[in-house]
């Protein structure tokens, strides 16, 4: 099925200009832009993979990974094709990549109301937009997302953020948790090494976008937490995952931080990340954030604790979780409250 597109303009010689991502792209009939998905015939934008659903599965919440929004629980995740950005470390880039190049994507034809209809037959109260990057997918995201609201049904992206203002707050606005890549602290890499460079030779601030994507989130009261995997020989120095540190924290100290570990795939070939780097940096950020976490590494150092009285609010181990620390929130309220001291947690329902 064949949409309109969305967050366009049309100029000359039947050439529409998106403008959903900084990248901007000037696309000529019959050609899709630098994502691969979005389209343009006879001058009108289109988006011919819409509702093209590459994956459906359901899945732990913390498999996200969300820890601080509905824990236990499972959510219906549904994948998408394309990506704009390029990232040579890329772990999906069987579905990422392939349609940028003009390539067939396995999947299946669905509308917003065969997601809901999944959903509500897995008795699931979530749907999360992943595995792929949704966003580029916005017209269905936002007819989708609508629908759900409309069935009680709770929508959660995880992202990579690279949105511009205006699709990203209507999109945001019918968001209720997102997890958001902060993929590195640096505009050149950004730029040059994940994609953010456009055909004209400009580069566009797609590191800005991200922080910016990231900020208005907080601000529309999205539950929001962010994930930066750690890869050798890109973004692993402690100075540049400081600053990452950093920049959470000026939004707000209690936005739990994903760390997770690289391992080799696509055309990025380095070692796997060193755990004990990962526990490093885990530390470290510890001194300046409330909610750090280590994924893809061997232990138990994922749990979470109360603010007020250090009691295990939520034990993990792997995609298991243990909230018999969690106590119901109060008549109103959206967050759990502490089984042993009543205290109020960061944990959201």
């Amino acid at each position: 099925m064949r949409r309109a597109a969305l967050f366009l303009e049309e100029e000359a010689d039947d050439i529409i200009r998106c403008g959903l991502c900084p990248r901007r792209c000037a696309i000529p009939s019959g050609s899709l832009g630098a994502c691969g998905v979005r389209g343009n015939k006879n001058g009108k934008g289109i988006v011919p993979l819409y509702g093209h659903i590459t994956a459906l599965a359901l899945d732990p919440i913390e498999k996200k990974p969300l820890f601080h929004f509905r824990p236990g629980s499972m959510i219906l995740s549904a994948g998408f094709a394309g990506c704009n950005l390029r990232c040579p470390f890329c772990q999906n880039w069987h579905i990422s990549q392939p349609a940028s190049g003009g390539g067939d994507v396995p999947g299946k034809h669905m509308l917003p109301g065969d997601l809901i209809s999944a959903a509500l037959h897995e008795d699931s109260s979530m749907i999360a937009y992943t595995y792929s990057e949704p966003l580029v997918h916005a017209e269905f995201l936002l007819d989708c997302m609508t629908l759900a609201r409309h069935h009680g049904i709770a929508n959660v992206l995880v992202t990579n953020g690279c949105a511009n203002a205006e699709p990203a707050r209507e999109i945001l606005s019918l968001t209720d948790a997102a997890n958001i890549d902060l993929k590195c602290f640096s505009a050149d890499t950004y730029a040059k090494i994940l994609g953010g460079v456009v055909s004209n030779g400009n580069d566009i601030s797609v590191f800005e976008t991200v922080l910016d994507f990231i900020r208005l989130a907080c601000s529309m009261d999205v539950h929001v937490e962010v994930t930066t995997l750690v890869v050798p020989d890109l973004n692993d120095t402690v100075e540049e995952l400081d600053s990452c540190v950093d920049f959470i924290a000026s939004i707000d100290k209690k936005i739990p931080w994903h760390l997770s570990a690289y391992h080799p795939d696509y055309h990025w070939n380095a070692p796997p990340t060193d755990p004990a780097f990962i526990k490093e940096i885990k530390n470290r950020a510890a001194k300046k954030l409330a909610f750090v976490y280590a994924g893809n590494i061997a232990g138990d150092g994922n749990n979470t604790f109360c603010p007020h009285c250090e009691a295990v609010l939520i034990r993990r181990r792997g995609y298991q979780t243990d909230i018999s620390g969690l106590a119901a929130p109060a008549d109103g309220e959206k967050f759990f409250r502490c089984a042993r001291c009543g205290g109020e947690t960061p944990v959201k329902w």
